[in-house]
């Protein structure tokens, strides 16, 4: 039986380095299918959290203001579209416009209960930063959910309401508390921390040597109960 390994994502589907992340550690999962079985949860994080809720304007805009520049952002939006297109990307950053991604980190706390989580991730990247989607907007929302197996009525019931959105809040401060500063971020089996767009055979290594460490300490722990006698303390003695 493969051995099994919890990995969660800290991520935002606005961040151009998460969506090429994913790639990189999609093309890492495939080569490590045999060995072990990664079992994947996206957490939030807000690169942008006072972007409003409506009204979505360019991210080139946004881009310039916050990077010293139109020359500048269209520099680093170039950039990570050619990095992107090396993984099988085509970035339409053109069409990209800025969005508070609070409802976008609710849906996908639903999905994760309704098992649709990976594949709406995948569909948020892909409408944001290929389709420029306003991946702000309920209605799109509702949509691109639909096209992954989510009724649009309930998720337009979900988002007009404040569900998830303590959990969500909390996920938040608790990523602000464990010093997650930047994303991507990948917590291997809650211990290991994997800053950034790795390459996939970084990602390999480390998940390699986390597993010889984990069946080293499962032999450790085995040889220490093996060893072990009936022992006394203060209060009684084994029997």
């Amino acid at each position: 039986m493969r051995p099994s390994l919890t990995v969660e994502i800290w991520s935002d589907v606005v961040c151009p380095w998460c969506y090429i992340g994913k790639r990189r550690w999609e093309t890492a999962a495939a080569a490590l299918a045999d060995e072990v079985d990664l079992q994947v949860v996206f957490r939030p994080y807000q690169l942008d959290p006072t972007a409003p809720p409506a009204g979505a304007t360019p991210v080139i805009e946004a881009y310039a203001k916050k990077f010293g520049g139109h020359e500048r952002a269209a520099a680093i939006i170039a950039q990570v579209t050619e990095v992107a297109a090396g993984d099988g990307l085509e970035f339409h950053m053109d069409r990209a416009l800025r969005a508070n991604t609070l409802l976008a980190h609710r849906l996908l706390w639903l999905a994760e209960a309704t098992g649709h989580q990976y594949a709406l991730k995948e569909r948020l990247l892909q409408a944001y930063f290929c389709d420029g989607a306003d991946v702000g907007d309920p209605d799109v929302l509702a949509g691109l959910a639909e096209d992954v197996g989510m009724p649009a009525d309930r998720v337009l019931a979900f988002l007009d309401s404040d569900d998830g959105t303590d959990h969500v809040r909390s996920m938040l401060q608790y990523a602000a508390d464990a010093e997650i500063t930047a994303v991507p971020t990948f917590v291997l089996d809650g211990r290991w921390s994997v800053p950034g767009a790795q390459d996939a055979d970084t990602f390999i290594n480390v998940i390699r040597r986390l597993l010889a460490r984990k069946e080293q300490e499962a032999a450790d722990e085995a040889a220490e109960t093996a060893v072990s006698g009936p022992t006394c303390d203060d209060e009684a003695c084994d029997v």
